[in-house]
């Protein structure tokens, strides 16, 4: 019999291609995965992606400089406190004590006496508590106390004639600067969290004139009667607020 060949069905060879093509993709996608796994283990070292951990790390770390830099002010408080009494164990003369108590007086602007001048030394005399204890409940973030708010209320107590402002536990020079990140207060080096308290010495009627004044404090006292933020204000007639027992040099930078 003759050699007869048998017709080759017409998608045949498509059909082959089309399976060999469907093939290299799957082996391509298994192994892109394959590879997105390598480098999530590689990422990983060991660890879980999902934790917090870094985050938890970095605010042990922050806790920690806090309480050296508190450490630091502490001593360097008493080495300034030894330093003064061996100068007053030196002795002056009445004309050296006068001169100096002219220099003490120059630059004490109106409503802020001694406040310059006399930050190495502790302040007694009637004053004012502000107390911002912030929200009631944890889980509204978006109602903190801001910034501005502390920074509205140390103002006011300045223009109202403080003789010395304390918040927290620090005394504040000309050169404090009170910031905020989230709830969380930044003081000369220190970490706070609310309450806050701040405590200022002065003739008590013109402190509450000067805060009951301010329209910044005005506005948070809006909140603090619709959402409960805290606030209160209570005078006292005898107050102590510490000396300022960090360091007053500045750094800065210079052109050549």
């Amino acid at each position: 019999m003759p050699n007869s060949t048998i017709p080759k069905r017409p998608g045949a060879e498509r059909g082959r291609g089309t399976r060999i093509v469907g093939r290299a993709l799957t082996c391509a996608v298994f192994a892109l995965a394959g590879l997105l796994f390598y480098i999530s283990a590689e990422t990983a070292r060991g660890t879980s992606l999902r934790t917090d951990n870094s985050l938890l790390r970095l605010s042990d770390v922050i806790r920690q400089r806090s309480t050296q830099n508190q450490q630091a002010q502490q001593q360097l408080g008493e080495l300034q406190a030894r330093a003064d009494e061996l100068a007053k164990q030196q002795g002056q003369s009445p004309s050296d004590v006068a001169q100096l108590r002219a220099l003490q007086q120059q630059g004490r602007p109106d409503g802020a006496e001694g406040a310059r001048a006399d930050r190495h030394t502790q302040r007694r005399a009637p004053g004012a508590t502000a107390r911002l204890p912030g929200i009631p409940e944890p889980g509204v973030n978006d109602l903190v106390i801001h910034q501005q708010d502390i920074q509205a209320v140390v103002n006011a107590l300045w223009r109202g004639g403080a003789e010395g402002i304390q918040v927290m536990d620090q005394r504040l020079i000309s050169t404090s600067a009170v910031r905020c990140v989230g709830n969380t207060l930044l003081l000369q080096g220190r970490v706070y969290s609310p309450p806050y308290v701040i405590r200022a010495v002065g003739k008590t009627d013109r402190l509450r004139a000067a805060v009951d004044a301010d329209p910044t404090i005005a506005n948070y006292l809006q909140y603090v009667a619709a959402y409960g933020l805290g606030w209160k204000v209570q005078e006292n007639a005898d107050m102590t607020v510490p000396g300022y027992s960090g360091t007053v040099d500045l750094r800065y930078a210079t052109g050549e």
